[in-house]
C-alpha cells in the first residue's frame, strides 16, 4: 500500500496540560533538547514532564512551556513512520518547533530560538490574550456583532490568532477588560468565555513591537535555509523547498509572525488546497489542535463534511484528523 501523505500540525504553547504528565518519550530530539536546557542550568524537558506535580510556575509559565511544547513535538515527529510528510504547518509558537521540523533551522537554531522567545516573558508579559469561541458546541457559526464592534471601537484590542471555530484576542489589560465585559459569555465545553489564557502576552499584535526588535538583534546568527519539507505561515504563504528565501523565512518569522495576527484556519485552508493530504496529524503534547481543524474543514466542506456529526462519522470510520496522543490514532503513523 502506498504511505499516506500527511501533513503535520505543530502546537503552540499552552499545549502541556495536568493529564500529560510523564508523557514525554525519549528521543534523539528529545536527548538534544535536554542537553541545550542543561547547558543553560535550566530545568530540561524531561525533569519538567517527570515532575512530582504539575505546577504554573514550572509547566504554564512561557520560559518553560515553550521548550516542552516543542520537546514534545518533537519527540512525535521522531517516532512517525511509513508516512509521507507533505507539509508542515504550527499555530503561534508551533511555527518555530515547524521550522526545525522542516529543516528551515539546524535542530540546535530551532531549539534556541524557542528557548529565547520564551525567556523574553520572565517577568515580562506584556498584555495578555482572551479566547472566545466563534461556533457553538455543534460547531455551527455564531454571530458575533459584538465582537466586530468591540474591534473597531477599542484602539488597543487585537486579533491575536485565527483559530478556526475560535479567535484569541490580544491587548492591554484595559482593553481586554473591557472586552470581557461587552462580549456575550458562551460555553467552551464545561468553561465559560471569554478566557483569559495564563501568563500569555499579547503575543501576534503591535504590542509586541519591542520584542520582535530585541529577536532580531539576538538571533541574527540563526542559520537559516529554505525547508526540507514545504511550510505554511500564518499568512497561508508557502515557503518551499529550493525556492524559499532564507531571508524572508527570518524576516516572517521574527517580524510580522511577531506582531501581527497569526491565521492558523487559513494555513490549513492551504495546506488542504494545495496538498490534498490523507491525514492532517496533530503533533503532540495533547490534541488541541483537532477542533480548530476539523471546524476548518467543515467550513470549507471539505470531502463533503459540513457538520460535526459528519466529522465524527468520518473520523470513526477513516480519521482525517490523526492525534498523537490517541493511543489507537498513533498506532496509525507511528512506530510506537
Amino acid at each position: 500500500m502506498p504511505r499516506p501523505r500527511v501533513v503535520l500540525v505543530c502546537p503552540g504553547r499552552g499545549s502541556y496540560s495536568r493529564e500529560l504528565l510523564g508523557s514525554l518519550r525519549p528521543t534523539p530530539s528529545v536527548e538534544a533538547a535536554d542537553r541545550f536546557r542543561a547547558h543553560l542550568g535550566r530545568p530540561t524537558p524531561s525533569e519538567m514532564d517527570a515532575a512530582a506535580a504539575y505546577s504554573s510556575r514550572l509547566h504554564v509559565a512561557g520560559e518553560n512551556a515553550s521548550i516542552l511544547t516543542a520537546a514534545c513535538t518533537l519527540a512525535d515527529r521522531d517516532a512517525l513512520s511509513d508516512v509521507d510528510v507533505v507539509a508542515v504547518i504550527g499555530n503561534s509558537m508551533g511555527w518555530y518547533t515547524a521550522l526545525a521540523v522542516a529543516g528551515a533551522l539546524p535542530l540546535e537554531d530551532g531549539l534556541r530560538l524557542v528557548e529565547t522567545m520564551g525567556q523574553y516573558q520572565v517577568d515580562n508579559v506584556v498584555g495578555g490574550q482572551l479566547l472566545y469561541p466563534l461556533v457553538d458546541d455543534a460547531w455551527h457559526p455564531l454571530p458575533s456583532p459584538e465582537l466586530e464592534a468591540l474591534l473597531a471601537e477599542v484602539p488597543e484590542l487585537h486579533v491575536s490568532i485565527r483559530l478556526g471555530g475560535q479567535i484569541v484576542l490580544g491587548g492591554t489589560a484595559a482593553a481586554l477588560e473591557t472586552a470581557r465585559a461587552r462580549l456575550p459569555v458562551r460555553k467552551v465545553g464545561d468553561r465559560e468565555a471569554p478566557m483569559l489564557l495564563p501568563l500569555h502576552s499579547a503575543f501576534h499584535t503591535p504590542l509586541l513591537a519591542a520584542t520582535s526588535s530585541r529577536a532580531r538583534a539576538d538571533l541574527s546568527d540563526l542559520r537559516w535555509q529554505a525547508p526540507h519539507i514545504p511550510m505554511v505561515c500564518g499568512r497561508g504563504a508557502h515557503f518551499r523547498p529550493f525556492s524559499a528565501s532564507p531571508t524572508e523565512l527570518r524576516d516572517y518569522t521574527l517580524g510580522h509572525q511577531v506582531v501581527a495576527p497569526y491565521d492558523f484556519t487559513e494555513s490549513v485552508r492551504v495546506v488542504m488546497r494545495e496538498y490534498a493530504p490523507d491525514q492532517l496529524v496533530l503533533l503532540g503534547p495533547g490534541g488541541n489542535l483537532g477542533g480548530p481543524v476539523a471546524q476548518t474543514l467543515l467550513a470549507e466542506g471539505w470531502s463533503g463534511l459540513h457538520t460535526r456529526a459528519d466529522f465524527t462519522a468520518r473520523q470513526a470510520e477513516r480519521p482525517i484528523v490523526v492525534a498523537m496522543n490517541r493511543p489507537e490514532q498513533r498506532a496509525l503513523v507511528a512506530r510506537a
